[in-house]
C-alpha cells in the first residue's frame, strides 16, 4: 500500500513537471501540498477565441486506481457541451486505467475547442445577459471552488462512483413576466454524485436548453467533520453564491439543488434572486431538508450568533 502511494506520488510529480514544461504560463499551481492545479486551454495560441479553464485535484490513488477530481469553467460552457466534455474525460480515464492522463485530457479539450471554432460562425456565445451587470470578482473563482473542505475530503469523491444516480425530484415552477423558474433536488454524498445528477438533468432537453441552470450543494464529510460545498452561477451573476448562502442558513446537508431559469425577454432585476431562492427553499422544505422557511431562517440567525455553532459548520 505504502509502495503504491509512493509510486503514485512520483508519477504525479513527473507528470506535473512535464505539463509545466509543455504549457508554460498556462499551467498554474494552486496548492502544491493539496495537489491542486489548473490550466487554461484555448483553440489557438495565436488567436484564442474558445477558452476554458480545467482545474484538477489529484488524489493519492491517482493514477493507479482513481481519476483526478476536475472542474470545467468557461462563461460559454453550457449543459450539452459540458456533458460532452465530461464524457470524453471519463472515457479517456477508463481506456487508460493506471496511466497518467492529464496530457490526454488537455489535448482532448483543445481538440474539442478547435472543432467548436470550425463549426461556429462566430466566437463563443456567452450566457444570455438577462439582467444588469453586477459586481462579481472573477479572480475569486478558484478560491470559491477549492477553499473549502473538498480539498481535505476529496477522497469522498470516489466512494459513490459505482452507485446509481440519486433520485431527482422537481419542484413547482414559478413564472413572472414570461420568465420561468423551477427547482430540482437530489440527495448527494460526494462530488461524484453531483456530477451524475447534473449529467442526468442535462439529458432532459428542456432543462439543458434553460438560459441558466444555477446549482449549489452541501455535503457533510464525517472524515473531516466539515462541509464539502460548491456552487455554479451558470451565467446568472452571483446567483450560485446566493443559493449556497440560503442552504447554509437553512443548515441543510447531503443535498444539491439546481434551479433552472428560462428567460422570457423582460428584465426582472433583483426579483430573479427572490424567485431562485423561493424555488430552492420550497423544494427543500417540501422534502424535509428544512423544517419551514420561517423556522429555518430563525435557526440560521440564532446559529450565526453562536460561536460554538460556527465551529460545527464550515472550516
Amino acid at each position: 500500500m505504502a509502495d503504491t502511494e509512493e509510486e503514485n506520488l512520483q508519477s504525479q510529480i513527473d507528470e506535473i513537471e512535464a505539463l509545466s514544461s509543455i504549457y508554460g504560463d498556462d499551467w498554474c499551481v494552486i496548492d502544491e501540498a493539496a495537489r491542486i492545479f489548473c490550466i487554461k486551454i484555448s483553440n489557438s495560441l495565436d488567436k484564442p477565441e474558445w477558452t476554458l479553464c480545467l482545474q484538477v485535484i489529484l488524489p493519492p490513488e491517482y493514477p493507479a486506481t482513481a481519476p483526478p477530481l476536475y472542474q470545467l469553467n468557461a462563461p460559454w460552457l453550457r449543459g450539452e457541451d459540458r456533458m460532452t466534455l465530461s464524457n470524453y474525460l471519463e472515457d479517456i480515464f477508463l481506456q487508460n486505467l493506471g496511466d497518467s492522463i492529464l496530457y490526454q485530457w488537455v489535448e482532448k479539450i483543445r481538440e474539442f475547442l478547435v472543432e467548436k471554432s470550425k463549426t461556429s460562425d462566430s466566437g463563443p456565445t456567452l450566457k444570455v445577459a438577462t439582467e444588469e451587470t453586477e459586481a462579481d470578482d472573477d479572480d475569486e473563482l478558484l478560491n470559491d471552488l477549492f477553499a473549502n473542505a473538498a480539498v481535505i475530503g476529496h477522497l469522498d469523491a470516489f466512494e459513490d462512483t459505482e452507485r446509481e444516480v440519486p433520485a431527482i425530484v422537481h419542484g413547482l415552477p414559478i413564472s413572472d413576466r414570461r420568465s420561468t423558474f423551477q427547482a430540482h433536488l437530489a440527495p448527494v454524498r460526494s462530488p461524484a454524485q453531483v456530477k451524475q445528477v447534473l449529467n442526468k438533468l442535462y439529458e432532459n432537453k428542456k432543462i439543458a436548453s434553460a438560459t441558466h441552470n444555477i446549482y449549489s450543494y452541501r455535503i457533510y464529510s464525517k472524515k473531516t467533520h466539515s462541509f464539502i460545498q460548491d456552487c455554479e452561477d451558470d451565467g446568472e451573476t452571483a446567483a450560485g453564491k446566493r443559493l449556497l448562502h440560503l442552504m447554509q442558513i437553512l443548515d441543510v446537508k447531503d443535498v444539491m439543488v439546481v434551479v433552472s431559469r428560462w428567460y422570457g425577454g423582460i428584465l426582472l432585476g433583483p426579483d430573479r434572486f427572490k424567485h431562485i431562492n423561493n424555488c430552492a427553499r420550497n423544494i427543500l422544505v417540501e422534502h424535509n431538508y428544512s423544517s419551514s422557511a420561517d423556522e429555518s431562517c430563525k435557526h440560521g440567525k440564532n446559529k450565526s450568533n453562536s460561536k460554538e455553532g460556527k465551529k460545527r459548520t464550515e472550516h
